[in-house]
């Protein structure tokens, strides 16, 4: 029998196994590294921005697998008249797929970006951003905004549980 045939006996070499045993360590190694080393801010800040890049694509299901599947989930937008408050998964879905057939684009200032634990499973951030829509007869210019979101963690992650953009008017003229 040659080193590369079957051996229909199963055995295996001690240096395969060594060499087998090194490599799942080592592919393990850097999950655990990097998840060790995320701390819960850190993955608040990350979730923020994966929704952030989700809704910039106008994807619509990575967005709602971002935001906690409960009739409890507000999300407070333009609508076609004025500003109201979308409750529940699925009317905050509906809205920005019709949010999404126009420009449609969120650019937050990370570097300002605040975080804050009201418990250890619900956290609220705060970020200064501009945001350029077309929706509801809106001119699609970019436009200061602060954005307010309430994080509940589950068992599938951090889910936005709250969305409120407070538009930022325009600094009164100085005299």
């Amino acid at each position: 029998m040659t080193r590369h045939e079957d051996n229909s006996q199963g055995e295996v070499s001690t240096m395969g196994m060594k060499f087998a045993a090194l490599a799942l360590v080592a592919a393990r190694l850097p999950l655990v590294h990097l998840t060790a080393a995320e701390t819960p801010e850190a993955e608040v800040k990350r979730a923020y921005k994966n929704l952030i890049d989700a809704e910039d694509k106008h994807d619509l299901p990575a967005v709602r697998g971002m935001v906690w599947n409960s009739a409890a989930t507000l999300f407070v937008a333009k609508a076609p008249v004025g500003w109201r408050g979308y409750w529940g998964i699925d009317d905050v879905i509906e809205h920005l797929h019709d949010m999404y057939q126009g420009t449609f684009r969120i650019d937050p200032i990370y570097e300002e970006e605040k975080v804050v634990f009201l418990t250890p499973e619900l956290a609220e951030t705060y970020a200064p951003v501009k945001i350029t829509v077309a929706y509801g007869g809106q001119n699609p210019a970019p436009r200061p905004f602060i954005m307010v979101l309430v994080w509940i963690k589950t068992t599938r992650g951090w889910k936005m549980a709250t969305d409120i953009p407070i538009p930022v008017p325009p600094d009164p003229a100085k005299k």
